[in-house]
């Protein structure tokens, strides 16, 4: 049952409040994108996007649609906060992570705007925890400007694909170069290790391949150290979109979905390491 929060001792109202029945679902996703201890909140009528940064080189997105919720109201156009992440995820778990079969941490989240906040109520078992993590101003994020009509090449994966070249590949290699071709090899992962080179290769009519939307040849590398924290949302997720721009930004979207059957999005953008010119 979800909680019903008190109304704020001030009596001002709650720019931001949401229920759910289940706080595993919220905690999976942002496990997905904790790889920096802070991240910023959006919160607009359609839900929530969490975005974590590194080294304005990769940034990290999840989208908890409105629709995952119980209960989901923002009062303003969009509300905006920056959380300590490490902290928030550990009040969604304050539980244990690994609940009793059938019993389930029911959350309400509140927040009354600038400079206050964020309140989580977390039942389990008639057993009912406040936590209040404090709020900061957000920092002005990398605009990616990925927008479909730049996209050069796609292509959707299915995740265990990805997830075994992951396991093959040399991950010694400080870089994974993706090769994408409307021809052979179509779609290839290379590495470059101290054992070697080692190419892993995707024909266009591989069961695994769900898309092939491919304009150009591109060949492109990018830092591992960068790529390694998306391995978290890919071993949640059941597809993945792989697309690259004219410069060779690179976006990996999961495709998520939940205990309960409902689809959630993770998104990585990627810079590229360096420009490989086909011959």
């Amino acid at each position: 049952m979800p909680l019903s929060a008190p109304p704020p001792a001030s009596g001002q109202p709650y720019v931001l409040s949401a229920t759910l029945d289940n706080a595993r679902h919220l905690s999976s996703l942002l496990r997905a994108v904790h790889f920096q201890d802070h991240a910023t909140c959006f919160a607009t009528a359609n839900g929530l996007r969490v975005t974590v940064e590194d080294a304005k080189c990769i940034q990290a997105n999840a989208f908890i649609q409105a629709e995952i919720f119980q209960e989901f109201a923002v009062q303003e156009e969009s509300v905006t906060f920056r959380i300590n992440l490490s902290v928030l995820l550990d009040c969604l778990t304050i539980f244990g992570t690994g609940s009793l079969p059938g019993t389930t941490t029911a959350l309400r989240m509140c927040y009354r705007g600038y400079g206050y906040p964020l309140m989580l109520f977390l039942e389990e078992g008639g057993v009912v925890t406040v936590c209040k993590i404090n709020t900061q101003e957000p920092d002005e994020l990398l605009d990616f400007d990925f927008c479909s009509t730049k996209v050069v090449n796609k292509i959707i994966l299915q995740s265990e694909g990805l997830r075994e070249a992951f396991a093959e590949l040399d991950m010694t290699s400080e870089v994974l170069q993706i090769t994408m071709s409307p021809d052979k090899p179509y779609f290839r992962l290379s590495t470059f290790g101290n054992a070697g080179s080692a190419h892993l290769d995707y024909p266009r009519d591989s069961d695994l391949m769900e898309a092939f939307h491919c304009n150009q040849t591109q060949t492109n590398r990018y830092k591992i150290s960068l790529l390694k924290p998306s391995t978290k949302a890919l071993a949640l997720s059941c597809k993945v979109s792989i697309r690259t721009d004219a410069q060779g930004f690179l976006s990996l979207q999961y495709m998520i979905r939940n205990e309960d059957g409902q689809i959630c999005f993770v998104e990585y953008y990627c810079c590229p390491d360096e420009d490989i010119n086909e011959a």
